[in-house]
């Protein structure tokens, strides 16, 4: 048994235990009574506050997705006069957590057996980590002066957002060359010469 958390709430220690179990043993070794022997609950305790395992599933990328998105908050609030040079140092930022990862790289690792069920909610059934991205994001630059309409914008944000999600889940370059690719991508949009 693990040494309980008593700082965090119970659905927070939940979570952490399922992203430690599922980093150290893959997704399909996570059941809900491991998870409460190391939490220290009932089973019964763990289905009430988290619901079935797709629930717990979506918790742990939404836990893990807050991460990253802290890191975009940050790279936003360095940069709040610079849309451009904040696109850039969110988009690294992101891409160096991810690229050290080890939880990120369990779920996408995690293709066959039951852990098929993980990576749907990075790719093709990503749409609630894709709203709050988009949210983060569009908190940001909807207060800059664009000179796009919201529809623009909207597909402006949500073209980065993807962009960004699509390096992390199979990365082509550094995430320095990325993410300056990216930024210049977003200069073209923002600042048309």
């Amino acid at each position: 048994m693990v040494a309980k958390e008593p700082m965090l709430a119970l659905r927070e220690r939940i979570v952490r235990a399922a992203a430690t179990m599922t980093m150290a043993q893959g997704w399909a070794a996570v059941t809900m009574a491991k998870l409460a022997d190391v939490v220290g609950v009932s089973r019964q305790t763990v289905y009430n506050e988290i619901g079935g395992k797709p629930a717990l599933a979506e918790a742990m990328v939404l836990d893990e997705l807050a991460r990253f998105l802290s890191l975009v908050n940050k790279a936003f609030a360095d940069h709040p006069n610079d849309l451009v040079k904040a696109i850039e140092g969110a988009s690294r930022a992101v891409l160096e957590h991810a690229d050290d990862n080890t939880l990120l790289h369990a779920i996408v690792s995690a293709t066959h057996g039951a852990d098929t069920e993980l990576l749907p909610l990075l790719t093709t059934n990503s749409q609630s980590l894709l709203g709050v991205a988009k949210a983060v994001v569009a908190e940001f630059v909807t207060n800059q002066d664009t000179g796009l309409t919201p529809a623009q914008l909207d597909v402006a944000i949500d073209m980065v957002v993807r962009v960004v999600l699509s390096h992390v889940m199979q990365p082509t370059a550094s995430p320095a060359e990325t993410a300056a690719g990216i930024a210049w991508m977003a200069d073209r949009v923002l600042n048309p010469h």
